[in-house]
């Protein structure tokens, strides 16, 4: 698969705005604020997604908000329908949104299925997806690894594709690059990977495959040293997109010598 943007200037971006980083971070699941800032910090992230229904961005004045530790002067602030099971509850969630980050376009929507998997919804998604959309907002999607549906919230009009590589919160990876591979080769809006990631090795293969992003939480929080994992997935991202750009050796079934043995002296 060839490269999208080879450019020098390599950015990430979405709904008109570029971004150095392609590494998207959560926000939830850390011990508290400082190491919040901390690991985000650490990862480069320059978009920090948000679950409206779990994370007080100003709607308790009498608990810690979590834009005083992440200004949105610095970070771009995503909010997301975590937790919302109908496509009405999403869309109720993302205006709630605006409102609290003064007239915020910018979403990510993701409609889930039931508490056990955490798959998505799709049938619910779409239909947010068309609502969210004619109400203006620029939609980032969380969904199945299905090319047919990442099709058709693109034919909606949604601002980037959001397939899972694995259960949200499981780190199994990259369990169907195959699946990934056609929606990345299909899509003329970004894809990036959301949920499933474990390690920095899961994000760099994401890249390889020709990803334009990477979303994660929990492989950040969850880690022994959040801050240190944290940096090792923004370098991973780096090293996955160089790689991509760069094109790798085609896989072949016999040895081929590094130092030709033509020409050689003796």
């Amino acid at each position: 698969m060839q490269p999208k943007d080879s450019s020098q200037h390599d950015g990430l971006t979405l709904a008109g705005k570029t971004y150095r980083s392609r590494l998207l971070v959560g926000s939830g699941k850390y011990r508290d604020l400082a190491e919040t800032r901390a690991a985000t910090e650490a990862s480069g992230a320059e978009i920090v997604t948000v679950a409206i229904r779990r994370v007080n961005i100003g709607q308790d004045a009498s608990s810690p908000n979590l834009l005083e530790a992440l200004p949105p002067s610095r970070f771009t602030i995503l909010p997301n329908t975590a937790g919302c099971y109908t496509a009405a509850d999403a869309v109720y969630t993302l205006q709630l949104a605006r409102e609290l980050l003064n007239g915020q376009r910018l979403v990510k929507l993701e409609v889930l299925g039931d508490e056990r998997t955490l798959f998505p919804n799709m049938p619910e998604t779409l239909k947010a997806a068309e609502a969210l959309v004619r109400d203006g907002f620029d939609v980032m999607v969380y969904c199945s690894d299905d090319p047919i549906q990442a099709r058709m919230l693109e034919q909606i009009g949604c601002v980037a594709i959001m397939p899972l590589a694995s259960l949200i919160g499981s780190g199994m990876g990259i369990l169907n690059p195959w699946n990934l591979s056609l929606i990345i080769e299909q899509a003329t809006v970004p894809v990036l990977v959301d949920a499933g990631v474990g390690t920095a090795s899961d994000a760099a293969i994401a890249m390889e495959l020709g990803c334009d992003g990477v979303l994660m939480n929990s492989a950040i929080a969850g880690a022994r040293d959040p801050v240190r994992m944290a940096r090792a997935m923004g370098l991973a991202v780096e090293a996955g997109r160089e790689a991509f750009l760069a094109g790798r050796i085609a896989k072949r079934f016999a040895a081929s010598p590094s130092s030709p043995m033509a020409g050689r002296l003796a």
